[in-house]
């Protein structure tokens, strides 16, 4: 019929063309396996949440792509090199997209010492820069005291943020006929999505800019709901104007392409201004 039914206080009807993504967050939300079905097969992510309403697993379609057999074979046939070299490009840019935030917040000390890692990046990133890089970012970002594990808005906000965009980049992975277990620098026996994490890395940027220039100070529905309202954000890439959303699938598409080819200046990054 290509709607859903949204039933609560009132009945709604949801059409299925214009939207992309789907976040249960409460647990008592009941959703039949016709729905599931249908969103699955128009690559409609599907997100679930836990009794905290924090994303806690997502459907992930075994076959998104007609080709998966060759793309498969593809992605198993990708060399060491172009994988590295691909890599490299990634944490480059993350990097890059890291220094134009701080001097975005007028945090320029911190912004050279990055600048400076960007230059001692080696190929496949042999001594951890973008490790280093971390510490000095979310510092200068949210105070010397900020802590990554620290139970606090900020974390949780920047945290939720970075799943739905790895949920919105699997969606990407598996369209194309991938694998998302099969990495290019990550290589956990334990994660589902090691190569959507090394996609994802230069796209955490815009999680942050978010996080840090709304400052919250909680971090319940209200606040979520803004977060994921990014994904409608507009930025540029490959020479036009798109919402978040639609330059993820462009900027996914140009790393296969790159990893197939053999070529990273087939490599779409983002920009957030021109």
């Amino acid at each position: 019929m290509g709607y859903m039914v949204v039933r609560s206080e009132e009945t709604k009807r949801i059409y299925l063309d214009e939207i992309s993504m789907v976040i249960i967050e409460n647990i008592a939300v009941s959703i039949t396996g016709c729905l599931l079905a249908e969103l699955n097969a128009r690559k409609i992510k599907v997100i679930l949440c836990d009794e905290k309403r924090n994303p806690a697993s997502e459907l992930v379609s075994l076959y998104g792509s007609h080709d998966c057999s060759l793309k498969n074979k593809k992605q198993i046939g990708w060399t060491s090199d172009i994988k590295a070299s691909v890599w490299t490009e990634i944490v480059s840019e993350k990097n890059t997209q890291s220094v134009l935030l701080l001097r975005e917040v007028e945090q320029i000390e911190a912004a050279e010492m990055l600048s400076g890692y960007i230059k001692e990046i080696e190929f496949n990133d042999a001594t951890n820069r973008e490790g280093h890089a971390a510490k000095v970012y979310f510092n200068a970002l949210f105070g010397m005291d900020f802590n990554r594990n620290a139970d606090n808005a900020i974390n949780a906000a920047l945290n939720y943020g970075y799943r739905i965009i790895l949920s919105a980049v699997n969606r990407e992975v598996v369209s194309n006929g991938y694998l998302t277990q099969l990495g290019l620098f990550h290589d956990n026996m334990f994660n589902q999505f090691n190569l959507s994490c090394d996609i994802m890395e230069p796209l955490r940027i815009l999680i942050d800019r978010l996080v840090y220039h709304e400052n919250f100070a909680m971090f319940n529905s209200d606040e979520k709901h803004k977060v994921v309202n990014i994904l409608n954000e507009t930025i540029y890439i490959d020479g036009g104007k798109y919402t978040f959303l639609n330059a993820i699938k462009i900027y996914c598409k140009s790393i296969f392409d790159a990893l197939n080819d053999n070529d990273t200046s087939l490599i779409q990054f983002y920009r957030y201004e021109l």
